[in-house]
């Protein structure tokens, strides 16, 4: 298993590619399964997750093909209707497929999803939703067995404990492309992926509006057919290289970052004292002076991310002062704080928040990644903390970040991975 050798102490200087969204590449290359015909997304990340969505999708009948950063989708067998355990087992994102395999070939056996460990992440709104349109679930040996011979528009409300439901969304909106009628979907999240999503589904001739919103309307047709669509840039991506350059106390330009995606983060930054400038292209993020502590909570979009809190914690820990941070989208989402103690954090969760105290250094240390985000705040404190770094267990970063060490490296930062 590999490990990150990290020596840390420099200060990130430079410009830095925004790759394409991780958490819009996995639904939008699901709903190719709604077509015949031949789909085509650019800017495609490469990583282990769209490795898994693309093995699924061979799984399920696909011809698929990945040249660079472009994904060719086309049609083979559509009588394969079962998405296995050992594929599915590996990530969340895979629960994608169910609705598209139960609109379009009006069956689906796919196992329960799995992914990273970080707290309890039911999937009852996508089963709820799914059969609010008139899909048929039965749940047997662990798998989830969907009809979609009867799917119909309806009124579908995904309200959850903490909010709306990205994947749920997703879901439920591909069915609902080819669903007989209208359908509404309230309290839908209305994140940038779901927007993205959208607008390829409009491409292949949807008929969607409100994607915006927490109220999407979809008037179903009969069949969609194929497009070309360009991913949007990943906002956690963006997010985390941010992140970096402030505990850095660095200087780094994000080419290909959406400002107008990030603004719950940007937001508190400046508040925390760090320049950010939107400029052409991108985003320019600057160390200009100390740092001031902050009170964060996490939200659905546009809250502050969820996605990013693990990071955001790290730059707290060298941040002088008594930070707060919050989480209300996953409350046991706190694994790494204590690998962030064992590097000198002083830390104290009262759940649902991490009161943290400002320290002037972190040191080095063996840590251990437990989820894709919280190995990203490893590597942040391992850029920042004096002395060598070792973090095992960083195969999450590989499903959720291209070419980390590669792009830390052309920024200045001394880091290489090793068996």
């Amino acid at each position: 298993m590999d490990k990150l050798i990290i020596r840390g102490g420099i200060k990130l200087r430079g410009t830095v590619k925004i790759s394409g969204a991780k958490n819009a590449a996995l639904p939008l290359l699901a709903a190719t399964l709604l077509t015949d015909e031949k789909c085509v997304i650019k800017n495609v990340p490469t990583l282990t997750d769209v490795d898994t969505m693309i093995k699924i999708l061979i799984e399920l009948g696909k011809r698929v093909a990945k040249s660079g950063d472009v994904v060719t989708v086309e049609s083979g067998d559509d009588r394969k209707c079962r998405a296995p355990y050992e594929l599915i087992s590996t990530m969340r994102g895979s629960i994608c497929v169910l609705g598209p395999l139960a609109a379009k070939r009006k069956k689906a056996e796919v196992s329960f999803p799995g992914g990273c460990v970080i707290g309890p992440r039911p999937i009852d709104l996508h089963l709820k939703g799914l059969q609010d349109i008139g899909v048929d679930i039965k749940i047997k040996s662990g798998y989830i067995i969907a009809g979609g011979k009867k799917i119909k528009g309806s009124r579908v409300y995904l309200g959850g404990h903490f909010g709306s439901s990205v994947l749920a969304t997703a879901n439920v909106l591909m069915a609902a492309t080819l669903a007989k009628g209208k359908t509404a979907i309230e309290n839908a999240a209305c994140e940038p992926e779901i927007v993205d999503l959208a607008v390829f589904l409009k491409k292949m001739g949807a008929k969607i509006r409100g994607e915006a919103s927490h109220r999407i309307e979809v008037s179903g047709v009969r069949r969609l057919h194929g497009c070309t669509h360009r991913l949007i840039p990943d906002r956690i991506e963006a997010g985390t290289y941010m992140l970096a350059a402030a505990i850095t106390k660095g200087d780094v330009f994000l080419r290909n970052a959406a400002c107008d995606s990030l603004l719950a983060l940007i937001d508190k930054l400046k508040e925390s004292g760090l320049s950010v400038e939107r400029q052409r292209n991108g985003i320019r993020v600057k160390y200009t002076k100390p740092l001031k502590p902050l009170d964060v909570t996490t939200l659905p979009y546009p809250g502050f991310p969820t996605d990013l809190q693990a990071q955001m914690m790290a730059l707290m820990t060298v941040t002088k002062g008594i930070s707060v941070i919050t989480e209300k989208i996953y409350p046991e989402r706190f694994i790494h704080a204590s690998e962030l103690g064992r590097m000198g954090a002083s830390i104290v969760l009262e759940r649902p928040s991490a009161i943290i105290k400002g320290i002037k250094k972190l040191s080095s240390a063996p840590v251990m990644a437990s989820d894709l985000r919280a190995s990203t705040a490893l590597v942040l404190a391992g850029l920042a903390a004096k002395g060598t770094t070792e973090i095992s267990r960083i195969y999450h970063l590989d499903r959720g970040y291209e070419n980390l060490e590669a792009k830390l490296r052309a920024l200045g930062a001394d880091i290489k991975r090793v068996k």
